[in-house]
Order: C-alpha cells, then sequence, then structure tokens
C-alpha cells in the first residue's frame, strides 16, 4: 500500500482554479484502490507571509471545508491542519542540522526573492527544511506535484539521504510523481488563475457575487451580431473545463454562428458554474456556519497523523541520542 501525501497552503479561500487542477485530482487519486492518503492544510507555512491570527483562521477553515465539500472522505484519509502536530517544528530543527547552506540558498523559494532580501525572512529561507520535514515525518512514498514543486521533493530526498548514510535506514525516501495532466484553468484576464493576480473566480461566493465576477470576464470587442472564435475566448475556455460535450458542442456553434454575445455565453458559464457546483456550494456554506465541525475533522485527523508522526520522530531521537 503507497502512502501519498499532499500540503495545502492556507493562503486564502480556494478557487476554481485550485479545484479543479488540485483538490478534485487529489481526491481522485487518494480514493484509487490501496492508497493512503495524508492530506494537511499548511498553515506554519503561510505564517512566513500571513501575520493576522484571525485571517489565518478564516483561511485554514475555508481550505478545510472546502475539501469536505468537494468530498474528502476523513473516515478514510488523514486530513489535518499542520500546526496541530506540534513535532514537526521539532523535525525540521534535526532535518536543519544536515542540510547545508548552499542547497537552501539555491532554492527557487528563496532565489525568486533574493533580490529583495529585505523580503526574506528566515522562515521563508529554511521553507524547504519544513516541507522535507512534512513529508519525512509520516514515511510518505509518494508526493504528487507540480514541475515548479519537483525541487522541494528532491531536497527532501537529498536530507533524508544525508541522514539515513550517517545514522542508518531510519527514513524513508519518498518518489515525486509530476502531476503533467494538470488542468490549465485560466483567470477572468485569460492568464493562469491565481490568488496572486487577482483573477480568481470563488465558486463559493454569494451568486450576486459569482455572476459580478464571471460577467467581468475579460473578451474581445466582436459584436454581437459577428462569429466569433471559440478556441481564443476565456469564456468558452472555461465553459470546455465544466460542461458536458454536448453542451460543449452547443456553445461552439453559438460561438461561430453569430448573433451571440460574450454576455449570453457569460451568463451560460454562470448558470454551469451553480449547477456543476452545487452540491458544494451548499456543504460549504453549511460547514462555514458551523467551524466546531470543521475543527472536530482536523483535530480527528491531527491525531490519526501524530501516532506516525511520533513513531518516525522516535527514531531520530533514539539514533540523536535525545
Amino acid at each position: 500500500m503507497a502512502r501519498i501525501l499532499t500540503g495545502i497552503q492556507s493562503t486564502g479561500i480556494p478557487h476554481l482554479g485550485n479545484i479543479l487542477g488540485a483538490i478534485k485530482p487529489a481526491i481522485e487519486q487518494a480514493d484509487q484502490a490501496g492508497n493512503d492518503a495524508f492530506l494537511f492544510i499548511a498553515d506554519l507555512h503561510s505564517l512566513t507571509t500571513i501575520k493576522d491570527a484571525s485571517l489565518r483562521k478564516e483561511y485554514v477553515h475555508g481550505v478545510a471545508a472546502a475539501w469536505l465539500a468537494c468530498g474528502l472522505d476523513t473516515a478514510k484519509h488523514t486530513f489535518y491542519r499542520q500546526s496541530d502536530v506540534r513535532e514537526v517544528a521539532e523535525f525540521t530543527w534535526y532535518l536543519s542540522c544536515f542540510t547545508p547552506f548552499p542547497m537552501l540558498a539555491n532554492a527557487h523559494s528563496f532565489k525568486d526573492k533574493s533580490d529583495r532580501l529585505s523580503d526574506v525572512n528566515a522562515g521563508l529561507f529554511t521553507y524547504p527544511v519544513l516541507m522535507a520535514s512534512d513529508i519525512l515525518m509520516y514515511d510518505a512514498d509518494i508526493v504528487p506535484v507540480g514541475k515548479d514543486q519537483v525541487q522541494h521533493i528532491e531536497m527532501a530526498r537529498d536530507i533524508a539521504g544525508a541522514i539515513n548514510r550517517q545514522l542508518g535506514e531510519i527514513l524513508v525516501l519518498p518518489e515525486v510523481s509530476v502531476q503533467e495532466n494538470t488542468k490549465l484553468v485560466p483567470g477572468t484576464d485569460g492568464q493562469k488563475m491565481s490568488k496572486s493576480h487577482g483573477n480568481f473566480i470563488d465558486i463559493f461566493q454569494p451568486e450576486k457575487a459569482l455572476r459580478k465576477t464571471v460577467m467581468g470576464i475579460i473578451t474581445d470587442s466582436t459584436p454581437m451580431e459577428d462569429s466569433k472564435d471559440p478556441d481564443t475566448c476565456t469564456v468558452f475556455k472555461l465553459y470546455n473545463l465544466l460542461g458536458t460535450d454536448p453542451e460543449i458542442e452547443t456553445m461552439r456553434g453559438n460561438y461561430l454562428g453569430g448573433n451571440y454575445g460574450y454576455g449570453h455565453a457569460k451568463q451560460a458559464l454562470f448558470e454551469l458554474i451553480l449547477d456543476q457546483f452545487a452540491d458544494e456550494r451548499a456543504r460549504y456554506n453549511d460547514l462555514m456556519g458551523k467551524p466546531e465541525m470543521i475543527e472536530q475533522e482536523l483535530n480527528r485527523g491531527a491525531e490519526k497523523a501524530r501516532k506516525v508522526a511520533m513513531e518516525v520522530i522516535g527514531r531520530m531521537r533514539e539514533k540523536l541520542g535525545y
């Protein structure tokens, strides 16, 4: 049985791109026969940028509610908040003492901001070690990531390898699983949907706000009566990700046939989102109105995760003489 581990940043409420590109694929992979999934909310990682306690708690609850609303089965899988397993901080220190400085200086998370060192705190610099701790402390076999995260998994393997050579075979070396088929979800401006770009669609918004977001998708100025190219239109690209084959073909015909405005297409996309995510929206809103239910789920997951963590960190303590 393979143990799969995935971390989810708590830097905002998951948007449509997160749901189609990460959450639903992760749940599907977790549910495959024989897989044991550990899925956690990386709220310690978020401290590098988010210092406001109430905002962090809101985001943690929003992320948890989104995953639960999308069908994550916490009876089968381990779903927990990173900070609830406090041993991860202790384990990070142990790993840090085996991590060479040049490795961290070469990490993308640091190099991307190295020209603005005033913006770099120690937490950001040692970010890859905490990520390695998240993985190695749970004996993870497989870590699914996008291409931009492969380096961090390779660093975790290098750190574990160094420890195993010096202390004995006490850590599992994880295998990276690159998600080649991750759906590229365009944002309202046509770029990749991203919180940092501010071009995301929050499917959990109230209907009026959600419709305003969808109606704000940028399109060209082709007159309504003219034929339009569906393959260059962001509205159609989003519709194509959600609709059935017959719905998509009908929409394509509307674009090519003319006398069909972008306003019509946006309204159709809005209605499709409401239809596709009706259950998820209802479940999300119910959970966000009952934060104690979210806490119960996270606490139950933390108990399960901590049992594994204590076994692994116990092996480290023994070898290190603590």
